[in-house]
């Protein structure tokens, strides 16, 4: 790693030379893919082995309740990239793409005067570049780097088939065995796509830039290279038992692993984040050898979170706290409080104006439709102004038309009357539809073990807290459609979550 940052830095001095007077600060956003809160040592995790995570936090702020606005990678990136709800954008379902016109973060930084460069997985489902100047693609490093690394690979060690979710069983598209990708550190997609971001961020030293890197990992089959064999043993691995209520919803594919196949797909979640870290750290030593740690925003956020077991699940695709909690962590020196842990209620909208806030951008007092921001900065967080800056946090699942809103002490997740749903391969058990209402006491049910919802003593919450999903939906429509005004409240909010076909460019 010193090496090649060292070879880079050698030639920094040119870049910044040239705008030695263009101080305004950097922004380095890191996205890991199906990375659950709990799997971060600075998060209470004893097993797995985060250390730059840990120092990341250790310097700036760490979010113990932030929530993705959807358990599904592509409406959750487009969502907090855009800062707008995914009903708001557009892109309700996984093969949904962001449309051309739509304002992103990348868009509005760039028009500020920085450099913008995507790096990874970004899921736009389209060749647009959506503010970015350059985009490293997976397609583009599969492309010239073919599935197989140039090595040798070690004598007697197994490795990864090709992944083929759905068609396999679970045990092996999910890595029960512990198998490393056929590839070292050097060969693999993760390490590319953190190097081609370091050498952007060395030519543009000198100027402000936009960086962010989208890590495949620990997206399943979780990914590690050949140095990562063997870092836990499955043996020691812990699964937690399904709850009472579970056994009907438990996905079909999930039904027959064996506790030691669980076992295995926790030890390789965990290496595969193990490596995450690594390739995190690649990116925070850069900024450090090229003397920009000082000056930039680093924000590390995962997508969506995960269950290991939980649930009896091992996917997210639900409104559980292990599916919608995902890591946030901020850094900025100086001006963020260090080794800081917040319990605000925070959601994944509320990137762009914490971003846009500290690059003193946040100043359109009547921004047009397209540029309205649904999110709040957390700027007076970071900095120990106050504690919080909302009382709810919503999440939204288009396939199988639910929405969740969340309290300080309540969630509530509402399903639609419905029969057209798409399980997205996670059909359950015993897949009942129509309208349904689950509510949890996360004060007396972290574990959201028992639903409550039909218990007459909270029938006052229930109702509170579907009044608050039916005015937020009509604050905040699906994209340029207006709410019908003779709907019932049940009934708006089965008009407002149904998924919409891939919306036109706005006119």
């Amino acid at each position: 790693m010193n090496r090649f940052v060292t070879g880079l830095v050698m030639l920094v001095g040119l870049f910044q030379s040239a705008n030695a007077a263009d101080r305004r600060p950097n922004v380095l956003l890191i996205v890991g893919d199906d990375h659950r809160t709990e799997a971060i040592g600075a998060y209470g995790n004893k097993i797995v082995k985060t250390p730059n995570l840990d120092r990341l936090a250790e310097s700036g702020a760490r979010f113990e309740r932030a929530y993705c606005n959807s358990p599904m990678c592509t409406s959750s990136r487009q969502s907090f990239l855009v800062g707008q709800y995914p009903h708001a954008t557009g892109v309700t379902l996984l093969p949904h793409a962001l449309t051309e016109d739509t304002i992103t973060l990348a868009d509005r930084l760039r028009e500020a005067g920085y450099r913008t460069g995507a790096f990874g997985k970004m899921h736009f489902n389209a060749d647009k570049m959506h503010g970015f100047e350059v985009h490293a693609r997976p397609e583009q490093f599969w492309r010239e780097h073919g599935r197989r690394g140039d090595k040798p690979l070690p004598d007697g060690m197994e490795f990864l088939p090709q992944w083929r979710p759905f068609k396999d069983p679970a045990r092996i598209w999910l890595n029960s065995f512990y198998r490393p990708m056929g590839r070292y550190d050097d060969e693999m997609p993760d390490t590319w796509y953190a190097r081609q971001a370091i050498e952007f961020m060395m030519k543009h030293a000198g100027e402000p830039f936009f960086v962010q890197v989208g890590f495949h990992q620990p997206h399943s089959p979780y990914h590690f290279p050949v140095e990562f064999a063997r870092k836990h043993d499955p043996r020691k691995m812990p699964v937690p038992e399904p709850g009472p209520e579970d056994a009907g919803q438990i996905p079909k594919i999930f039904t027959e692993l064996t506790r030691e196949e669980k076992q295995g797909i926790v030890a390789s979640y965990y290496t595969a984040v193990a490596y995450l870290d690594h390739n995190i750290g690649r990116l925070l030593s850069a900024l450090e050898e090229l003397e920009l740690a000082e000056n930039t925003l680093v924000i590390y956020l995962g997508d969506n979170g995960y269950h290991l077991g939980e649930h009896g699940r091992f996917e997210k695709h639900c409104f559980y706290e292990r599916a919608v909690g995902i890591p946030l962590i901020m850094s900025y020196p100086d001006r963020i409080m260090p080794n800081m842990s917040t319990k605000a209620l925070v959601e994944g909208v509320d990137i762009v104006p914490t971003v846009l806030d500290y690059l003193n951008l946040l100043t359109e007092s009547t921004p047009t439709p397209d540029r309205v921001l649904h999110g709040v900065s957390l700027r007076r967080i970071l900095e120990g102004h106050v504690t919080g800056v909302r009382d709810a946090v919503f999440s939204e699942y288009q396939p199988t038309q639910q929405v969740m809103v969340r309290t300080d002490r309540h969630k509530l997740i509402y399903r639609t009357n419905t029969k057209e749903v798409d399980w997205l391969g996670y059909e359950p058990v015993d897949p009942k539809l129509g309208r349904a209402v689950w509510l949890y006491d996360l004060e007396a049910d972290p574990q959201e073990m028992h639903n409550i919802a039909e218990d007459p003593a909270n029938r006052l919450v229930v109702s509170a807290l579907l009044d608050q999903l039916v005015n937020w939906y009509r604050r905040i429509p699906p994209r340029d459609e207006r709410i019908p005004g003779d709907l019932a409240r049940i009934d708006l909010l089965d008009w407002a979550i149904a998924p919409r076909n891939v919306p036109p460019p706005r006119q």
